[in-house]
């Protein structure tokens, strides 16, 4: 049984984003790679809370966009993924992006990233943003 989570933390959640469409697609985005939907919780939360995250779980002293902890069972996606909406709203400034198009962008880098997707080499950074892109236009089908 799939259950999506979304939470808050010293933040709110943007008026924009539509929980029931995001459910719905990233149910596409797991079908369309052959896996299911466990359990993934989504924290929304500020860069504060995001950095104390990365110092106190993986030793990093720096803010991100996401960190997606992976408890993926098989063909199980399931999760938690720490979002900064702070980061979040910067990187759309400097990506000439739309909030809302970056907050989806972070939500399925996520995902892919449980599915098994990595970005650190140049090359699989590359291949992560085709597959971003690729779910990104799943979620305009909706």
């Amino acid at each position: 049984m799939s259950e999506l989570l979304f939470y808050n933390e010293e933040c709110d959640i943007p008026d924009f984003f539509n929980e029931e469409r995001v459910k719905q697609w990233l149910q596409v985005v797991a079908d369309d790679y052959s896996f299911g939907l466990g359990t993934i919780s989504f924290i929304f939360c500020n860069d504060e809370y995001i950095l104390d995250v990365n110092r106190k779980y993986l030793n990093h002293d720096y803010y991100t966009d996401v960190i997606t902890f992976d408890y993926r069972e098989g063909k199980i996606l399931s999760g938690d993924v720490f979002i900064s909406l702070d980061t979040v709203q910067s990187n759309a400034l400097e990506f000439n992006t739309t909030y809302e198009d970056e907050l989806h962008r972070v939500i399925v880098h996520s995902v892919l990233h449980l599915i098994g997707y990595k970005d650190k080499t140049d090359e699989d950074a590359r291949v992560m943003r085709l597959n971003e892109n690729y779910c990104l236009g799943l979620l305009k089908t909706l």
